[in-house]
């Protein structure tokens, strides 16, 4: 055996268990999440405060022109909130939990994004931290601009 495929296979023989027993996988890579939010947005923050808390790794872009970034992404006033994100390519719009963002990323529908118009007052970054959503609906939508619900929270 030459030596470089000696080490190769040596090298592959070691890693092998801690790739292993540390659990890294291609799909346990954190997504990163680019939120353009408000200068002055407080619920902002505690929304990606959550999305951390859940494995993503956000970065947070201050923006004063938040109806430049929603007109670049396809964002109507009737699906707008108050902070505007990009995940593997998908537009996250407002207060969506995480758990919908890491299903939207398993499942890869053909849509734009998802959306929590408005505030929604009992989601992620709006009510206490760890409370479970309530009383509202993560819409997703397309790029014809059919809506529809991806998750309702009861």
């Amino acid at each position: 055996m030459r030596p470089l495929k000696r080490l190769k296979l040596v090298l592959g023989l070691l890693l092998a268990p801690i790739l292993v027993v540390g659990g890294f996988t291609a799909e346990s890579i954190a997504a990163e999440v680019i939120m353009y939010k408000n200068l002055s947005c407080g619920c902002c923050g505690a929304w990606a405060k959550h999305m951390r808390g859940a494995g993503f790794v956000v970065k947070e872009m201050p923006r004063e022109d938040m109806a430049a970034v929603k007109e670049k992404y396809g964002i109507s006033a009737d699906l707008a909130s108050c902070h505007t994100a990009i995940v593997d390519g998908y537009v996250i719009e407002g207060h969506v939990p995480a758990s919908d963002v890491q299903r939207l990323l398993q499942e890869r529908p053909q849509i734009v994004g998802l959306t929590a118009p408005g505030m929604p007052m009992q989601s992620p970054g709006m009510q206490a931290e760890g409370m479970p959503p309530k009383h509202y609906s993560v819409l997703a939508f397309d790029k014809q601009g059919k809506v529809k619900v991806y998750h309702r929270y009861e």
